[in-house]
Parts: structure tokens; sequence; C-alpha cells
């Protein structure tokens, strides 16, 4: 059984993701699922907190995460806890080499005040 395009009023097929008349889009394709998209996401998850979110548009997880395909809502699902656990790690990970110049600050101040009697 055919469809007519909301638009243009032509019949289309079901599985036509825009109309071969007019061009408007009717459906959305399928997400990728591939091994090397999937690797892409989670490295992109991981460094994504490192870039201070400055590209958080252009992450794919949510959309993936919002996904009606069980897989690629699987992908979506590990790309926020990996994401989570990266943002985690990376503020973790600023907290502690602050601390650490503070501290080596601060002593190095000490000796040098100490060298002078005060």
């Amino acid at each position: 059984m055919e469809n007519i395009c909301p638009v243009c009023h032509q019949p289309i097929l079901p599985q036509y993701y825009f109309c071969p008349n007019c061009g408007v889009k009717l459906n959305s394709a399928p997400l990728s699922t591939t091994v090397a998209t999937q690797v892409w996401i989670y490295a992109f998850s991981i460094i994504l907190p490192m870039l201070c979110f400055i590209f958080a548009k252009k992450w794919p997880g949510i959309k993936y995460f919002k996904s009606n395909d069980p897989k690629a809502r699987k992908i979506g699902q590990i790309a926020w806890i990996i994401l989570v656990l990266s943002t985690i790690i990376t503020i973790w990970f600023a907290v502690v080499v602050t601390q650490r110049v503070i501290k080596t600050s601060v002593d190095n101040i000490n000796s040098d005040l100490g060298q002078y009697g005060l």
C-alpha cells in the first residue's frame, strides 16, 4: 500500500526516508551501530570533559540514548556512563593536580622565607 507525501501529495512508499518528488524528510534514517561508530562515540565520550564540554552539541550520545532501536539505545547508555565517569575522573584529576601545585608553591615559599629567618 502506498502512502501520500504530506507536502506534495505524491505517492510514496513506507520505507522512503525522503519524498522522491519534493525532497521533504519523511522518516529518520536508522542510526549507525557499526563498531567504528561505537568506538568514535565512546572515544568522544571520554575526551568531552577534557574539552570542557565545548563540543557538547556535537556529542551523539543523546540521540542514541533517545533512539527506539534497542542496540542504538544501549550504545547511548554506555556513552552516558563513559561520559559521567570521564567527567568525574577529569574533575578529580584537576583537583589533585591543583592541590599539588598549591602545596609545592607554599612549601617553596616557606623554605625561601626560612632562609631569611622569618
